[in-house]
């Protein structure tokens, strides 16, 4: 059966995951960032303003901006931007990076006008909550016709949140921890305890862990980074030179042409932040905010954080401290160039997997208890967090299953292609709102 499975998923997974799909949300971004006249980065330092100051006369929504982008922030900050880049590393060579940055500087771009819409187009439900993101703004953007449009989001988000943001995150925590002796099982117990205690609460429980969790560990983890860079200061330099001439010397480290260099730092950019993937607008779209722009300049800071920051600090160490000539992959990868630059700081890269994974997990059941909401209405709530709290034990003991998330994979990629299509339809109400927002100085 798996065989059968691998054989229907894997050339699926390989358009998903290859030149289409990711031109399409390239192409996305593009279009976003020439319609809006590169705003999303001149205003950057607006959206910091928009984050620490609390929106005037707001009395429509369910958590602070702040709680919002960091609900978004704890389902993007994940594996992806330890063990990810060090993948794209390591197979794509130190080029990868700098496309990885050309993805993202587009993403920001995507980022904004997801939660542009997302506010515009949101709902408030039976429970009283405000819900969001790219399945109320196919429906209510573009039309009861394009249901079937936003059914199939919902579907795809649904089914993949349990395997990439749930079993997978739950298995790295548990194989990190066996390292230390700590048995899998045990590892499922307590996470999921400790998941169910979060997620009981809904989106404000959510929102009040990620905005403790998420900014400690991020400037923990960046700290860490920055300490070994200044210990190393003299081959960073070098590592930017490195990147940038790898870039287009069209050699990926496992070998390959120039395509395999720029489509694994494209991969691994929107892999980091999932912009175009829908999930982060679902976040947002509680946002206690009456102005969708005000939330769409938070929202695009997400991409700045996640892939322009900690991705990169990632990144320089890996190729200061020369380890990713070693051969090694993935966490083992990043773990090596920690103890390389600083004797015995490894265990920083095993904590951020573990606080990273957890707040992943967070962030994902939000968004599939709001995909499986919308699917089967406010009824369905309660059955999906008992369901996602099963799945954390499960996955935590028996999450190598590489056929199962290889499926989740390629459903979540999935998501991406209905949300693209709303996107691009519905960009000329992002240039509109845009227009008609009156910035503060």
């Amino acid at each position: 059966m798996e065989n059968l499975i691998s054989a229907i998923n894997d050339p699926i997974n390989g358009i998903v995951w290859g030149w289409p799909m990711v031109s399409l949300i390239a192409i996305t971004g593009i279009v976003l960032m020439l319609g809006l006249q590169l705003m999303p980065l001149q205003r950057l330092p607006y959206g910091v303003r928009m984050l620490t100051r609390p929106a005037a006369g707001a009395e429509s929504g369910d958590i602070t901006p702040f709680g919002a982008l960091m609900t978004s922030l704890s389902a993007t900050i994940g594996t992806g931007n330890i063990a990810g880049v060090a993948g794209a590393i390591a197979i794509g060579g130190p080029g990868a990076v700098f496309w990885m940055w050309v993805i993202a500087i587009f993403g920001i771009a995507t980022k904004y006008a997801e939660a542009v819409l997302a506010v515009n187009y949101r709902e408030v439900d039976g429970l009283g909550n405000h819900v969001g993101g790219p399945m109320y703004y196919i429906r209510n953007g573009l039309g009861p016709r394009w249901q079937w449009l936003a059914v199939l989001f919902a579907l795809f988000g649904m089914l993949a949140g349990f395997g990439i943001g749930n079993g997978v995150q739950c298995f790295e925590v548990s194989s990190a921890l066996a390292t230390a002796g700590v048995p899998p099982l045990a590892t499922g117990l307590v996470l999921g305890a400790l998941v169910f205690a979060v997620i009981i609460g809904g989106i404000n429980r959510i929102a009040q862990a990620a905005s403790a969790l998420v900014p400690a560990m991020s400037i923990l983890y960046v700290a860490a980074c920055l300490l070994v860079l200044i210990l190393n200061a003299t081959e960073v330099p070098g590592a930017f030179e490195t990147i940038i001439s790898n870039a287009f010397s069209g050699q990926a480290a496992a070998g390959g042409a120039f395509g395999q260099v720029v489509l694994m730092g494209f991969k691994r950019g929107i892999f980091s932040n999932e912009a175009g993937l829908g999930s982060a607008p679902i976040a947002h779209a509680a946002a206690r905010t009456n102005d969708p722009v005000r939330q769409g300049t938070v929202a695009m800071l997400g991409t700045v954080i996640d892939t322009l920051i900690i991705c990169t600090m990632t990144a320089l160490v890996i190729i200061t401290s020369g380890a990713y000539i070693s051969g090694e992959s993935g966490a083992n990868l990043s773990i090596l160039a920690f103890n390389s630059g600083v004797a015995g700081t490894g265990w920083i890269v095993t904590a951020g997997l573990v606080v990273f994974a957890f707040t992943t997990v967070l962030g994902w059941s939000f968004y599939g208890e709001r995909c499986t909401e919308f699917l089967f209405g406010e009824g369905a709530i309660k059955p999906f967090r008992i369901i996602w709290v099963a799945v954390v034990v499960i996955g935590s003991v028996a999450g190598d299953r590489g056929v199962v998330w290889g499926v989740a994979d390629t459903l979540n990629g999935l998501m991406a292609l209905p949300n693209l299509i709303a996107l691009l339809l519905l960009s000329p109400v992002v240039f509109r709102l845009t227009r008609a927002y009156r910035f503060e100085s």
